[in-house]
């Protein structure tokens, strides 16, 4: 049977989260901006960098340290997926060698590319799959042009799918000319290739389709194939969306 952890000291266990120095720390819990297990902080308090539930300005904050959270540039042509038995690309090329065992975040087709979280946090990637949660997606898709904006209102009022309807939240044209368009589509929706399906049966089916943002992360200028560490405001911003959406 594993023995548990020993308590820390609350300050400890903050600096450890990337807080800043021990002594910044006891001055956020001084200041009662630090809830542990839904209390209010006082120092001298101690914790379970593992187990308990922190916050700092309303802002959930990860202590344990055994909790991987990244964000990936998917590149075209490589699957969401772990392995394949066919041989073909996957994402295990694109994970550190010493992490295992890591669930991926909304998931994109092989010819899609762009943001994906990779995480073994199982309830966080679970709450942010789940279209309940209604943690927003933002995608840029090139499409046959022009666009016109009765386009847009269909897209938000909704269209009539195989699978069902599905709308989605907000809808712009990017750019556009004669021949092609680039336009921003945000849903939070999950069904497979919904946003090459609704934009085909509007008429403008996807050429190319790149996930720029899921919740408050964005892609920014992460290249194709590299993965980075989700900072403390991305991570805390992603626990928020997923608590807001469950209220």
């Amino acid at each position: 049977m594993t023995e548990p952890e020993p308590l820390q000291r609350l300050q400890k266990v903050l600096a450890a989260a990337g807080l800043g120095s021990r002594r910044a720390c006891e001055e956020l819990i001084a200041a009662g901006r630090v809830t542990v297990d839904g209390r209010k902080a006082q120092l001298g308090d101690r914790a379970d960098p593992r187990v308990s539930v922190v916050y700092v300005d309303g802002l959930r904050v990860v202590t344990d340290d055994r909790m991987v959270h990244l964000a990936l540039n998917k590149p075209r042509g490589v699957l969401s997926a772990m392995s394949d038995d066919r041989g073909r690309r996957t994402l295990a090329q694109y994970v550190p060698g010493d992490v295992t065992r890591l669930f991926h975040v909304g998931r994109l087709d092989a010819d899609s590319e762009g943001l994906l979280l990779l995480t073994n946090d199982g309830d966080l990637a679970h709450r942010l799959m789940h279209p309940s949660y209604e943690v927003a997606k933002t995608y840029l898709a090139q499409v046959p042009g022009p666009v016109q904006p009765a386009v847009g209102r269909r897209l938000r009022d909704g269209v009539q799918l195989e699978d069902g309807p599905a709308a989605v939240d907000r809808f712009r044209v990017v750019s556009t000319d004669r021949d092609r368009a680039l336009v921003e589509v945000v849903l939070h929706e999950g069904r497979n290739r919904i946003v090459r399906r609704m934009l085909a049966e509007v008429g403008h089916p996807v050429e190319r389709l790149i996930r720029t943002r899921i919740g408050p992360v964005a892609l920014g200028d992460l290249r194709p194939g590299v993965t980075r560490p989700l900072g403390r405001e991305e991570l805390g911003g992603l626990y928020r969306a997923v608590e807001a959406g469950a209220r």
